[in-house]
């Protein structure tokens, strides 16, 4: 056992959701003496470097901020090696080598937002709404080869309401994840935790990473499920559909069941080749599915500002 503020923590981590659990650290009195961040990069319209989330954080904090190019760079691995940690935490940061995680005596653990082993992979938020779930939660695990596998420290459960959408979660899993983080070191810290290996099982769900191209809503599917996909893609990266041929992205939206073909009649089940939307232009925009409407509330055009969808149809030229 160690006293919670003499334990040596590194923390690695990079934009806002890994710094509410930086400051958690902070604040309850942790010995954070370094974090590890990406490179500056370029932003904004004069596109002048710019740190990272956490680096900021940490400036603001006078904590030493690590920026390695690579993680397995011999000047990062003997500087990581000098600072003496016993323990590393990871919080919304890149893939770390062995030699990198398995250096501290007390290991390397991880907060994810998910309910391991439900939803392993890059973005479990976006997942679990996409999929209709109604829970979802925080975990804190220790590190090992296999990419979000390790043994369970502390888990903690969140609800998903239907107003939910991927940013609202996330600053909910935020939260929740920087109480559980302190909880976690303080119960390895005085040795209370007791580890809980993951059980593999055929009903897993996975969060794999979303390119471009898995953010095109499919017309074809039930509207409660487009509903859903929606909220899960917004506001980052966003669903997108096209309007005749103008590309728009989708952030919020309501559907209604109702039996219909595409022409307005009524067939249950309709299954579409195109793409049918209808418009009185002025104050709403409907898509057909295959058992009702999907409504447009808020969107945004290519190359002009996010709107909702009267401001939208009032100077929408189609």
């Amino acid at each position: 056992m160690i006293a919670f503020e003499e334990l040596r923590i590194i923390f690695f981590g990079t934009p806002d959701f890994a710094v509410a659990s930086l400051d958690a650290l902070v604040q309850a009195g942790a010995n954070v003496v370094a974090v590890v961040t990406a490179p500056d990069k370029p932003a904004g319209r004069g596109m002048q470097l710019k740190g990272s989330a956490v680096k900021e954080y940490a400036v603001s904090k006078n904590i030493t901020a690590l920026q390695p190019e690579k993680l397995k760079d011999a000047a990062f691995i003997e500087e990581l090696r000098s600072l003496g940690a016993d323990l590393q935490v990871v919080v919304a940061f890149r893939m770390l080598p062995e030699i990198v995680w398995n250096m501290p005596k007390m290991g390397t653990i991880n907060v994810h937002a998910s309910l391991l082993p439900q939803y392993r992979g890059a973005a479990p938020i976006n997942w679990a709404i996409i999929n209709g779930e109604q829970e979802t939660g925080v975990t804190t695990f220790k590190l090992q080869h296999a990419i979000d596998t390790g043994d369970i420290l502390l888990q903690q459960k969140v609800p998903i309401t239907d107003d939910d959408n991927a940013g609202s979660l996330h600053d909910k899993l935020m939260a929740a994840g920087a109480g559980l983080l302190v909880a976690t070191v303080k119960g390895l810290a005085d040795g209370t935790l007791q580890e809980m290996p993951q059980t593999a099982s055929p009903e897993l769900r996975h969060a794999p990473k979303i390119f471009k191209e898995d953010t095109r809503i499919n017309w074809q599917r039930p509207v409660g499920e487009i509903q859903n996909f929606i909220r899960g893609m917004s506001p980052h990266p966003a669903a997108f559909a096209m309007l005749g041929s103008t590309m728009i992205k989708v952030y919020r939206s309501h559907f209604e069941i109702e039996a219909h073909d595409k022409y307005g009649n009524a067939i249950l089940g309709y299954q579409y080749t195109d793409v049918i939307y209808e418009t009185d232009g002025k104050s709403y925009l409907r898509f057909a599915g295959p058992d009702g409407w999907v409504y447009i509330d808020e969107l945004q055009q290519e190359g002009k500002k996010r709107m909702g969808v009267v401001e939208f149809l009032r100077g929408y030229r189609g």
